[in-house]
């Protein structure tokens, strides 16, 4: 029992629609690093995990490691100037789990990202690294194929402290990214862009990277966020002034383009929805109205997913972004923007197993052969596994019955109430998994949210915890844990690892 497009640019998003084609392997002959270099600002950092960024690459976009055996594999696009080969990361990640251990600058100047070393903070890895992302974790379509983003929960992050060709001082620069815009927090600070080379604060002035989120702590726009604004270094600045600026706007699209640039004393915000139309400018004038922004004193290190210092308690997904050598112009980024909605970035209804609706009553089934009678279930707060057939108690059967609901930390995921207990949900603390009463907390809403995958040994769904991306919900000695494959913990033994995280859906015991 163990176990806003004009004129030309118009007609640019034509011509970049025709040539990447929904839904077919064809490879755009122009992609964004391209249109980056005929407007005179070429990347240099250029990083995806979901495609090509130039019309002509065919190098790995990243490498994933498997928790089974530490085997690694680089994916590279299907073809030049393609999307992702995901197949080949399903093959080689298939029965067991993976991490994104490095995603590759396909500007050939070597800016690639890999685990972030510890700084002014440390992170949850050995050493002080931070986590590296599940590689699972965020399946998309792009022009109708199926690519992953890089899914950062809090402590994970990357970074490169010895960058080539990255801007410093007050150079010019700009950058973008495509940011998933359901899944933020208000932890600080999920970041795309220039740093610190010695993960640490050097001051004022010495960051220029993405921001997107909803922390106020020290910037931020209307509504309740969240927001584009950018890193400059003991600021997030939305406009010229520290603190609330009017005209940066909460961001309500699933996918999200992300612009800052900067040069000296100027500096720009814009953003659009990643699948249609154009860009917005939310902010373009002079250096924020406060000291030590300008000149500035960019240091050129890339972060992604953390702060400058190592900050790690943000989230996040990423699928693309870029770093330029200049300043570029609007005309260039809109064409980048065209080329971006021509992509057509979509949600992916692949590999997430049994489709579950938010009201929906379910009974959640182990799979491992010793325990295929054996359900999730609850007596009182304790959660468990526990045999239950038709001639079971009518208690027995209700406390194996859950209610799914829309994930309370993202909508994009789920929660599961108790059938019999209203309000109380499956939640994780010290990674074991007990029925609590929703306290309102932010805190609570990501421990009793799960996303779903296919099931890790064919059958079912894998359900794995939000805010510890590597882990999912495991049957142990008939308990519930969060677990990951071959961790440290005696319920992430990779032995039945991958059958015993995988839960057949069936009808609620108690309808």
């Amino acid at each position: 029992m163990r176990k806003a497009l004009l004129g030309a640019a118009f007609a640019g998003a034509l011509v970049v629609s025709a040539l990447v084609g929904v839904g077919t392997s064809q490879a755009a002959t122009s992609q964004p690093c391209d249109i980056y270099a005929t407007g005179g600002t070429p990347c240099v950092a250029a990083h995806s995990t979901t495609r090509a960024l130039y019309g002509t690459y065919n190098g790995p976009l990243y490498q994933v490691r498997r928790a089974s055996d530490n085997a690694t594999q680089d994916i590279a696009p299907v073809a030049a100037g393609s999307y992702a080969n995901a197949a080949a990361q399903d093959s080689f990640c298939a029965n067991t789990s993976c991490v994104i251990t490095i995603i590759y600058d396909q500007s050939g100047r070597n800016n690639r990202l890999t685990q972030a070393p510890p700084g002014g903070f440390n992170g949850p890895a050995a050493g002080g690294y931070d986590n590296l992302a599940n590689a699972t974790a965020a399946p998309v379509t792009i022009g109708g194929h199926k690519a992953y983003g890089v899914f950062v929960a809090p402590g994970t992050g990357y970074r490169n402290n010895n960058t080539n060709g990255i801007a410093t001082g007050d150079q010019p620069e700009g950058m973008y990214a495509i940011f998933d815009g359901t899944h933020y927090n208000a932890g600080c600070c999920f970041d795309y862009g220039n740093a610190e080379r010695n993960s640490r604060d050097n001051g004022n002035g010495t960051m220029e990277a993405i921001y997107f989120g909803n922390i106020k702590a020290w910037g931020y726009g209307t509504g309740n966020g969240p927001w584009i604004m950018a890193d400059l270094e003991n600021g997030l600045f939305s406009g010229v002034n520290p603190g609330y600026n009017s005209n940066d706007p909460s961001i309500a699209n699933r996918f999200v383009t992300a612009i800052v640039k900067g040069e000296p004393n100027h500096w720009s915000i814009r953003g659009a929805n990643a699948q249609s139309g154009g860009l917005s400018t939310f902010y373009n004038g002079a250096r924020p109205n406060a000291s030590g922004y300008n000149p500035m004193k960019k240091e050129g290190a890339i972060i992604l997913g953390i702060g400058g210092d190592n900050s790690n308690s943000s989230a996040g997904t990423f699928y693309e972004g870029v770093m330029t050598s200049g300043y570029p112009s609007d005309a260039t980024e809109n064409s980048v923007q065209a080329n971006i909605v021509a992509a057509n970035y979509n949600t992916s209804g692949q590999g997430s197993g049994t489709t579950l609706t938010p009201g929906q009553s379910i009974s959640l089934r182990a799979t491992t052969a010793c325990c295929t009678t054996r359900y999730i279930s609850h007596s009182g707060s304790a959660v468990n596994t526990a045999v239950v057939s038709a001639s079971s108690a009518a208690t027995d059967k209700a406390n194996a019955s859950w209610i799914v609901r829309a994930g309370l930390g993202n909508s994009s995921c789920y929660s599961f109430e108790s059938k019999n207990t209203g309000g109380q949900y499956l939640r994780h603390q010290n990674y074991q998994i007990s029925l609590q009463a929703n306290d309102g907390s932010a805190l609570f809403a990501q421990d009793a949210t799960f996303c779903s995958e296919a099931g890790k040994n064919g059958q079912g769904n894998a359900l794995r915890s939000l805010n510890f991306s590597d882990r999912y919900i495991r049957h142990y000695n008939n308990l519930l844990y969060i677990a990951s494959n071959g961790g440290s913990n005696t319920w992430d033994a990779a032995a039945l690892w991958s059958d015993d995280v995988s839960w057949v859906v069936t009808a609620p015991w108690t309808p």
